[in-house]
């Protein structure tokens, strides 16, 4: 992942609806959910819901595939993964025992 397609996905991410939108879906991997169930979670109406998604998609975060007459949303795992390594070596400073403690963290959920 290069710096424009972290501030992209950071960008993305830095709105509360599209954050908690996000994280569902990524908690419903493999399967995703319906754009009907995160229009209901989200509370707001279709249209608002689909300007957020739109931008989580732009930022590679979501992927749609129709499932029948229903669009089915997905989190775009690698994407979340490079975000989180390009994050990661930065803060390491080529040092691994500083990011040790969020590994551990991690892999204890």
């Amino acid at each position: 992942m290069n710096s424009d397609s972290a501030l992209s996905a950071l960008a993305a991410l830095a709105h509360p609806t599209r954050l908690n939108a996000f994280r569902l879906l990524v908690q419903h991997e493999p399967d995703g959910l319906s754009t009907g169930q995160l229009v209901n979670a989200s509370g707001l109406s279709q249209s608002t819901f689909s300007t957020h998604l739109a931008v989580l998609a732009k930022a590679g975060l979501v992927t749609s595939e129709k499932r029948g007459r229903q669009i089915n949303q997905r989190a775009e795992i690698d994407t979340l993964k490079g975000l989180m390594l390009f994050l990661a070596k930065d803060c390491c400073q080529g040092r691994p025992e500083l990011c040790e403690p969020l590994l551990a963290e991690l892999a204890c959920c």
